[in-house]
């Protein structure tokens, strides 16, 4: 049959257009599909405009360490116009990076929204392209519970529109992207009420850590109410008051940001007429990243693999070197960093002190670390330095790592290599560190 494509993408995210371009590589005839700008959520709207947040938000602790380290007292004024004009100028020019990457590779760019009209056929904007094989990499987007007066509240994508800063915000989550949130505006003084249905932020992570970067906040001053729910989002005048189900007196903000869970971002697709199966609310994919349908393929956060970039780009990649590239290859999911840009950040790979528990029963032995970094030691900071390994003590390997602390990210995702060479307590203990750093204490740590 006469293809217009012999590869179909859809979504011009990460994984999309890391499989496009490595599809091109091999010589393919490669389309891609994008309804929004190029980059994906990941560009557009979350990962690097929350980190370039981030960073803006980390200059308030640089300015707090100024006075001790001889540089004298540093007024904090942050202005939220011209830093978001200035990010807004780089997400554009990532997008048009990206676009220029596809140009180079030989891929097509298809504006417009993409729905199925059978297995090989996709209808964009009215017009009809037939492929051999398509890639879905849709994404999630972020959705609101119902809740009375929840049209007050707003989505990350929308907070990061706003062209004024709140003085009170309400953020309502504790997953890395809530209390990433909380963090940076705390950073950038915003008074901030981080509303969470736990007794500790970061639900899933290992408890040393959660103990650690909550405490961490609360001491920066971030209100943390535990145990919480949101009843009900009244407008009263300028303000909006939160009622909580623990709590008679409602909380008043200017701003509230719902942040739970998000789903696939599939409205509009027509899975059910390319015979596309979902189990659980995501796309079932094989090792190969094979739906249901043998010519139509998945990957990224509308699938069930974890929900990081990094993540994508490799099920991308994966996706088309088996393809179309000769070399059938899968993606190892089991040692996957990742961090939390929150204040003070935090990183881990690999299993919590529970989950080795879990799967070892008593073979496990956890070797643990708080202490002051230097850097906070001179400028008179409390703020804590959390490292943690966890080990198989029947093989002595290293199956977990976390650290809260200053180039946390930088530091696990170096360890997550070694566990994934299978390194040993033992091979930490006979390495000689960098001094005087924070990496190095992860080499002397003990029971």
């Amino acid at each position: 049959m006469n293809w217009d494509y012999e590869l179909l993408v859809i979504g011009a995210g990460p994984g999309g257009l890391a499989a496009a371009e490595t599809a091109a590589d091999y010589g393919v005839r490669v389309a891609i599909a994008e309804q929004e700008q190029v980059g994906g959520t990941c560009v557009v709207h979350g990962c690097i405009p929350e980190k370039l947040m981030t960073y803006a938000a980390g200059f308030s602790k640089v300015f707090e360490r100024a006075d001790e380290y001889g540089w004298g007292h540093v007024s904090k004024n942050f202005d939220w116009c011209q830093f978001m004009e200035a990010r807004n100028r780089d997400i554009q020019h990532l997008c048009q990076m990206h676009i220029q990457k596809l140009e180079k590779a030989g891929v097509e760019l298809i504006k417009g929204h993409a729905k199925f009209l059978d297995a090989h056929t996709v209808d964009i904007n009215g017009q009809e392209y037939k492929a051999n094989k398509i890639l879905i990499a849709v994404g999630r987007k972020a959705i609101k519970p119902e809740v009375p007066g929840i049209e007050y509240a707003i989505t990350t994508r929308k907070f990061l529109e706003l062209k004024h800063q709140p003085k009170h915000l309400a953020i309502i989550g504790s997953n890395y992207i809530a209390v990433k949130l909380a963090g940076m505006m705390n950073g950038l003084i915003s008074k901030v009420t981080l509303v969470i249905s736990d007794d500790k932020v970061l639900p899933g992570c290992d408890h040393a850590l959660r103990t650690t970067v909550q405490d961490e906040m609360t001491r920066l001053g971030i209100r943390i109410c535990t145990n919480s729910q949101v009843e009900k989002i009244e407008r009263v005048q300028d303000c909006l008051n939160l009622r909580l189900s623990d709590s008679n007196e409602p909380v008043e903000v200017e701003t509230v940001v719902w942040i739970s869970d998000r789903v696939p971002n599939w409205d509009g697709l027509g899975l059910e007429k390319a015979g596309v199966e979902v189990k659980q609310g995501a796309i079932a994919v094989d090792e190969y990243s094979r739906t249901s349908q043998a010519n139509i393929f998945a990957v990224g956060d509308c699938t069930a693999r974890p929900r990081f970039t990094p993540v994508a780009i490799a099920a991308g990649r994966a996706f088309a070197d088996t393809e179309f590239g000769d070399h059938p290859r899968t993606v190892d999911y089991d040692y996957v960093p990742y961090v939390v840009s929150s204040q003070p950040e935090a990183a881990t790979v690999g299993l919590t002190e529970a989950q080795a528990k879990a799967q070892l029963g008593k073979a496990v032995r956890c070797y643990q670390k708080t202490f002051q970094s230097l850097l906070d030691m001179r400028a008179e900071s409390p703020e804590q330095t959390l490292l943690k390994l966890v080990v198989d003590d029947n093989s002595d390997r290293i199956v977990g790592a976390q650290m809260v602390g200053d180039c946390a990210s930088e530091i696990i995702q170096m360890i997550a290599l070694a566990i994934n060479a299978g390194v040993t307590k033992a091979d930490f203990n006979h390495t000689i560190g960098i001094h005087p750093s924070i990496g190095e204490e992860f080499f002397c740590l003990s029971p």
